[in-house]
This record gives structure tokens, sequence and C-alpha cells, in this order.
């Protein structure tokens, strides 16, 4: 088994590629035509190989998907439009009215909006504690069909109780889906605490440039799809392994039509070679940013689990390669929130993360401000709580940055 980057700059080159290409190509069609109309059929039933329609299936979507396997060492991944996409598509494939999904109360915004959506259509969402598995334990009833969890919560950087989820869903028969996306396959492979699905923005750190959206979902081959009630007969077909995908992919993607574009997948599969690199150089940005804003007179409180300090430090240090690119702090009381911000010339205000570029952002006035005062409260999103998502920069021009928007805002 070759390293982790190597597989990955190689992997377009594990099947012919037009005219010796070392990528795939863009191919830019959306139909794609036969000289026999049998053969089209036979693409359209799954009994031969070819492509159908744009919609579903594209030779460079398809490339980025086979990456994106041999990250995860899974099965097979589909690609969407973006990673909200892959999440509500997956849970709109395998879920119906009536099902219950326990989910992480320490959830991405925009995901915890999705599931109460969700909820207001029948699928009941029980929010637990992650990091505690006894909470998930508790929140199990006889009509659980999954788990959803994060490996790292965004903002607060809680560390999920992985391994022993895992081995929770393992025993009850439930799907467990594993957002890897604040970690990457680079720093953890979700299929070791036993996943059945995983998903990740390509957006981010995958992709890593800023310049294209996308989600994929992976299936690890680990859930036995012939025990899952919603599995439409259509799709019982060939090895049990691949049920659930394969719905996620027939029902899901082609019903609600979320699909990945062949120029977004190619800047999205260039971008991944340079994974691993980028981020070595970020998780070690992050760590000497975190010791320096933890030990700021002008600080509150940092989030990060490569500190000491943080609950769940050793859990992440047993899980991950490192302990990611972004952490997020709280300013004492006497520095104003705007000024601050304002004054950073090398760090951006943004809303993205996983970019090379560091990015701030004052999280209670934005990706969380919907939410609503109550509910921050109870994620403990203070109003002074800023989000950074670190880049490649020089290290010495981060901290100096720091350091004279403190002097200047202080």
């Amino acid at each position: 088994m070759k390293g982790f980057t190597t597989r990955i700059v190689h992997s377009d080159r594990q099947e012919p590629i037009e005219h010796g290409s070392l990528q795939k190509p863009v191919h830019a069609t959306v139909a794609y035509g036969y000289s026999d109309a049998r053969d089209l059929a036979a693409a359209f039933q799954g009994t031969k190989p070819g492509y159908t329609y744009g919609r579903q299936v594209n030779p460079t979507v398809d490339a980025l998907q086979a990456k994106v396997t041999r990250m995860e060492g899974g099965l097979q991944s589909v690609c969407f439009a973006t990673g909200m996409a892959a999440i509500g598509t997956t849970i709109f494939a395998l879920l119906k009215a009536g099902d219950h999904l326990i989910s992480s109360s320490y959830l991405f915004g925009n995901t915890n909006s999705l599931f109460n959506s969700f909820i207001s259509h029948g699928i009941d969402v029980s929010f637990v504690d992650a990091t505690q598995p006894e909470a998930v334990s508790e929140a199990i009833r006889p009509e659980t069909r999954m788990v959803f969890v994060e490996t790292i919560a965004n903002p607060r950087t809680q560390v999920t109780a992985l391994a022993e989820i895992g081995e929770l869903c393992e025993q009850r028969g439930l799907v467990y889906f594993v957002d890897n996306t604040m970690t990457s396959p680079y720093l953890f492979q979700p299929r070791k605490v036993g996943a059945s699905l995983v998903i990740s923005s390509l957006t981010k750190y995958i992709g890593g440039h800023g310049n294209a959206l996308g989600g994929v979902v992976t299936e690890m081959g680990q859930f036995d799809w012939a025990g899952f009630p919603n599995i439409y007969d259509t799709y019982q077909k060939g090895p049990s392994a691949n049920w659930g995908i394969t719905q996620v992919k027939k029902k899901g993607l082609r019903d609600f039509g979320a699909s990945l574009g062949p120029e977004a997948a190619h800047h999205l599969a260039v971008g991944s070679e340079t994974l691993a690199l980028r981020m070595e150089r970020q998780c070690a940005n992050a760590a000497a940013m975190c010791r320096y804003l933890d030990a700021h007179e002008k600080v509150k409180a940092v989030y990060y689990p490569g500190l000491s300090s943080h609950p769940q430090h050793d859990r992440a240090r047993e899980l991950f390669r490192h302990p990611g690119a972004l952490f997020s702090f709280e300013l004492a009381e006497e520095v104003n929130i705007w000024a601050f911000l304002n004054q950073l010339e090398v760090v951006v205000s943004s809303s993205n993360l996983g970019d090379n570029r560091t990015l701030a952002i004052p999280v209670a006035h934005t990706i969380y401000f919907e939410m609503g005062p109550e509910r921050r409260a109870s994620m403990g999103i203070d109003d002074s709580l800023i989000r950074i998502s670190v880049g490649i920069e020089d290290e010495e021009d981060l901290l100096t940055d720091l350091e004279q928007a403190f002097q200047t805002a202080g």
C-alpha cells in the first residue's frame, strides 16, 4: 500500500486517461451517445457499465469520487454540489417519516437548520452531547435508524466520542454517519471507528483553495444494509454492502439533482493532491497561534483540542494525526470584537474554512445568528467568540498580525 499522497496524486492513472493526460480532463457534457441503443438501455438498467445523464454520472466526477474513496479507504463515493447537499440527500434517501435520528448537539449551524427541517417533515431528531457516549445510548429508541456526528465540532471544537459511539452503533444495528470535514481523511480515518457512511464538504480542506463547492458521501462497507428496513426492492441487487450508497445515488441524487459539475470536480480533484502538505502546515500554524492566544491577557478562552486544557485533549491525541487547523477564542471584555477584526491585515474576515488563507469570523453575529441567543448560549457561543480557520501563511506573520490587532483594538 503506497502512502497517502502518492495514492491521491496518481489516482487518476489507475484507469486509462485520454491522450495520456496525467489528470482526468474536464468532460463538459450532459448527455452521452451510443451507436447501439441497446447499450444505452443496458446502461440505464445497470446491466452494463456506461454513462446515462449528467445529473448522475460524469467521467470527471467519477475520477474525483475514486480519489475520495481511496482517501477514506471505502467502497465507493457519491459527489454532490455542496456538503449540505450530501448530508440532506443522504438522509432523504435513507430515512422516512416516523424514523428517528440521533445527532450531536454540537452541530454546524446549517446542518442544525437542516435537521430541524427534517423534523417538520416527520423524521424525529434527538440532539445529544456526543462527547458522552452514554448520551447517545440513552437516546436510542426502537425506531432509531441512524446516528450522525462530526469528528470535531465547529466552532467550539468539542471532540466526539467516535470510537465508543461506533461500538454502540455496531451493537444496535444503527447507521453510523460521520462528518469528517473538520479533520479530513488525512488527519482521521472514520472507518477505524466503525463508520457506515462518511461525509465531507469538498469545499473545505480536500479542495483547499476556496474556488469550488462540493460534497461527498463514502460508503465504508461496514454496515449490513440487508437488515436496514428502508432499502427499496429496486436497489437490493448485488452485494448488500452497496445497497445504501446505490439508493443514495439512484434515489437521492437523481431525484434531488444536487449534482456536482465537472468543472468544480476538476478544481477539487487537483486541490486534493496537496491535502497532506497543506494540513501539515495549517495544523502547525494553528498550534502556534493557540499557544500565543492561550497566554494572552486580552483573551478570555481558547478552544482547540491541541491544548492540554481542552476537555477532549487526550481523545484528540488518540484519534487524530493532528488536532486540526480550526480553533475559536473569546476576547476579554475590554477588547471590541469589531475593532479587533477590522485591524487584522493578514487574517481575512470571511465565512469559509479550510482555505489556504487564514480566515476569521465573528460566530454569534454570522453563522449562528439565526439560532437566537438562547440556543447559542446552550452551545456555548459567546458574543465575543471568533472562529479562526488557519491557512498556510508564514507562522511569524500570523502571530505578528494578531499582536498588532490586539495593540490597536485593546
